[in-house]
């Protein structure tokens, strides 16, 4: 947690605990800490990749459920007219910005590995 973001993690624990010099105190005990803090805290949501708490993606889901519902009963729905702008559409975007590959075969996987590799190597 400390070489992934110790910022996050003093501001979480100082938020949590009331701990503002972790280094005064064992490191056992800073990792049990660590470890008992919230889903939602700034260092597991950075370790989970998350840029949201579950909570309000849930909340999200439920009023775009909603939206559609209500709007499937309109004339409009009916004629597939203005369908409502989802919130989790919008959050999707957030990470969409993210290049993703696709394979057809494991030897096109593999001479993109080796292609990525050799780059990588290159540039050391």
């Amino acid at each position: 947690m400390l070489r992934l973001d110790e910022d996050s993690l003093i501001c979480d624990l100082a938020e949590t605990y009331q701990i503002y010099d972790y280094r005064q105190l064992p490191l056992l005990k800073v990792a049990v800490f660590a470890c008992g803090l919230r889903e939602n805290s700034r260092i597991k949501m950075k370790i989970g990749d998350q840029l949201l708490p579950t909570n309000t993606l849930l909340l999200a889901g439920i009023a775009d459920r909603l939206s559609l519902l209500l709007w499937s009963k309109t004339k409009e729905a009916q004629k597939g007219k203005n369908r409502p702008s989802l919130i989790l559409d919008n959050f999707q975007e957030i990470k969409s910005n993210e290049k993703v590959l696709i394979f057809d075969s494991s030897e096109e996987f593999e001479q993109k590995r080796k292609e990525i590799l050799q780059g990588k190597r290159g540039e050391d």
